[in-house]
């Protein structure tokens, strides 16, 4: 396959990992994304991943109202790790070598984030998954997605989501919302479209990364969007780069 890029970090939801159950992991949905996951590791793409922790979190989230905020967030990272675990696991089960790689040390489950060793992982063709976030409270996983995409210098962010791409309203209660192919950074602002938290968005404008929102769910998905096919997905493109 030819494609502009080579070296990705494909953001996924935790909410997706839920699939049609109402808490935890669906074992089907696993299974699909590291299928496709796989498939384009199989292409010779450099692939690294961050998993959000919203299906975990959100079974505990009554619990921590009124709990103080830091450690509210650092539970928030220990799920996204558990569901960083599963992929891991199921990855290697299809024969993907992988490396789980956490911001907050937990040595008998995951290496440290140190970004060199990450880099050294994606040239030796491991798929590096990324846990924990960024380590600290009070940022996303966006920004955590962001951050290491920055830092390990990513070609491009794949932000898999349920609809495929960017909408002007959304397409899950609007049947007639309006999909952008392309849209620009500063239009998205204008917009208040909100594709990713400010953080993630102002780290990725300041470095000129791209962004691809799609829709991972659909089987082909993934492979479609590295080939550039630009039915697939909506690009955010920067003004100035």
């Amino acid at each position: 396959m030819t494609s502009n890029y080579h070296r990705i970090l494909l953001k996924l939801s935790g909410e997706a990992l839920l699939g049609e159950q109402g808490h935890g992991i669906d074992g089907d949905i696993l299974t699909q994304y590291s299928e496709e996951i796989k498939s384009i590791h199989d292409e010779g793409f450099e692939v690294s991943v961050v998993v959000g922790g919203g299906n975990i979190f959100r079974g505990v989230k009554g619990a921590t109202e009124g709990m103080d905020r830091v450690q509210g967030d650092y539970m928030g990272m220990l799920a996204t790790m558990i569901n960083s675990m599963a992929l891991q696991d199921s990855l290697e089960r299809m024969g993907v070598q992988t490396r789980l790689m956490s911001a907050i040390r937990m040595e008998e489950i995951a290496e440290p984030y140190i970004r060199r060793r990450a880099t050294r992982h994606l040239e030796k063709g491991r798929v590096v998954i990324f846990g924990a976030g960024t380590g600290n409270p009070y940022f996303t996983t966006d920004t955590a997605a962001s951050l290491r995409a920055i830092e390990i210098e990513a070609d491009v962010i794949l932000k898999g989501t349920r609809v495929d791409g960017i909408f002007d309203s959304d397409p899950e209660i609007n049947p007639d919302a309006e999909k952008f192919p392309t849209i620009t950074g500063e239009e998205i602002l204008d917009r208040q479209l909100e594709i990713m938290d400010l953080t993630a968005f102002t780290l990725c404008r300041e470095n000129k990364t791209p962004i691809i929102v799609f829709d991972m769910n659909k089987v082909g998905n993934l492979k479609k969007v590295l080939a550039e096919d630009t039915s697939i997905g909506s690009k955010v493109v920067w003004e100035d780069s």
